[in-house]
C-alpha cells in the first residue's frame, strides 16, 4: 500500500495517455445544460444572461482549456517528482480518491481564501468574479494565469497520493463547481446546505454587497467555511460582479488581465516602495479603499485651489 516503487520519468507519456479526460467527456453535457438554461431564461424573461458576457465567459473558458492542455506534461512532471520524493507513496487504488478529494478541497479552500486577500493572487481570480450575471457559463471564467497556484496543492502530493488520482480529483472538483453557478436551483435540504457548496451558498460568494464579500470559499464542502468563520447564508438578493466592474464584457484578454494592468498602473503612480509593495500584495479591498481616498484628496485639492487673476 505505502512505499511503492517510484514512477519512471520515461512513463510520463504513458501516464498522460492513461489519465482520464473527464472534463472533455463532460463538455458536451455541460454545453447542453448551458443551452437549456439560456433558452429557459429567455422564454421566462429572466435576467440571468447577457449575450456578450456569456460569450466572454465561453472564450475565457476555451483559452483556459487550451493552456491546460499545453502545460499538462509539465504538471505531470511536477507531481511525479514530488511523488517520487515521498517515502510513503501510495499505490494507484480507486478508493484513495476519497481521502484525496477531501484533502484537495481543504487546500482549495485556503488557496481560494488567500486569493481574495492577496492582490497579486486576486489578479488570477478576479476573472471568475467579473461577471455581473449568474449562470452556468460563469463556471468557465477561469484565469489563464491561475496555474502557478499549484503550490497550494503540493501538500496533496506530499501526502503520497498517486499523480493520476490527483489529476482525476482536480477534474471532478472542477465539474462539481459547474452546477453551483445557477439561479435556477434555490435552497436545498438543510443537511445538504450545511455540508456542500450548493448554488445558494456559492451565490453568496459571488455577491458584491458588503455582507457577502469574502464569504463561502468552499469549492465542494462548505463545512470549511463553517469551521473557519467565513460562512454566510444567502439572505437578500445577490448583486453580482466586483466592486469596480469592467466595461468590456466579451474581450477575453481584458477579462483576464485588467487587474494585472491596474496593478502596474498603481505601481507607477507612486515613488514610495511601501506603497508599491502594498499595491502588489495588499488586500484588494484595502487597496481599493486607499485609491478611493487618494482620488478624493486629489479632487478636494483641485476644488480648493485659488483661481488665478
Amino acid at each position: 500500500m505505502f512505499g511503492v516503487d517510484k514512477i519512471d520519468f520515461n512513463d510520463i507519456e504513458l501516464l498522460q495517455h492513461d489519465a482520464p479526460n473527464i472534463i472533455l467527456w463532460a463538455a458536451p453535457i455541460m454545453f447542453l445544460l448551458v443551452l437549456i438554461e439560456y433558452i429557459l431564461s429567455s422564454m421566462q424573461d429572466k435576467p440571468y444572461y447577457n449575450n456578450r458576457e456569456a460569450m466572454g465567459s465561453i472564450l475565457v473558458g476555451m483559452g483556459n482549456v487550451a493552456i491546460g492542455v499545453l502545460i499538462k506534461s509539465f504538471l505531470f512532471f511536477v507531481f511525479i517528482v514530488m511523488y517520487n520524493l515521498t517515502p510513503w507513496r501510495m499505490e494507484l487504488k480507486w478508493w484513495t480518491f476519497i481521502p484525496c478529494y477531501v484533502v484537495f478541497d481543504f487546500c482549495s479552500y485556503w488557496a481560494h481564501r488567500i486569493s481574495h486577500h492577496l492582490r497579486i493572487l486576486w489578479a488570477t481570480h478576479v476573472v471568475h468574479h467579473s461577471g455581473e450575471h449568474y449562470n452556468l457559463t460563469v463556471s468557465f471564467r477561469l484565469s489563464w494565469i491561475q496555474y502557478f497556484k499549484i503550490i497550494f496543492f503540493f501538500p496533496v502530493a506530499f501526502i503520497g497520493f498517486h499523480p493520476l488520482v490527483i489529476f482525476a480529483t482536480n477534474q471532478i472538483a472542477i465539474l462539481f463547481q459547474f452546477w453551483a453557478h445557477t439561479e435556477y436551483i434555490r435552497r436545498l435540504h438543510p443537511a445538504i446546505e450545511y455540508i456542500f457548496a450548493t448554488p445558494s451558498n456559492h451565490r453568496v460568494h459571488h455577491g458584491s454587497q458588503e455582507q457577502y464579500l469574502n464569504k463561502n470559499f468552499g469549492a465542494t464542502f462548505i463545512i470549511w467555511d463553517r469551521m473557519f468563520g467565513t460562512y454566510q447564508k444567502e439572505e437578500q438578493q445577490v448583486i453580482y460582479g466586483i466592486t469596480g466592474n469592467i466595461t468590456s464584457k466579451i474581450n477575453p484578454l481584458l477579462i483576464n488581465f485588467h487587474e494585472c494592468m491596474d496593478i502596474i498602473k498603481d505601481i507607477r503612480s507612486t515613488k514610495l516602495i511601501r506603497e508599491k509593495w502594498f499595491y502588489i500584495f495588499g488586500d484588494p479591498l484595502k487597496v481599493a479603499l486607499l485609491k478611493k481616498q487618494i482620488s478624493k484628496r486629489e479632487d478636494e485639492s483641485v476644488n480648493t485651489k485659488i483661481p488665478e487673476g
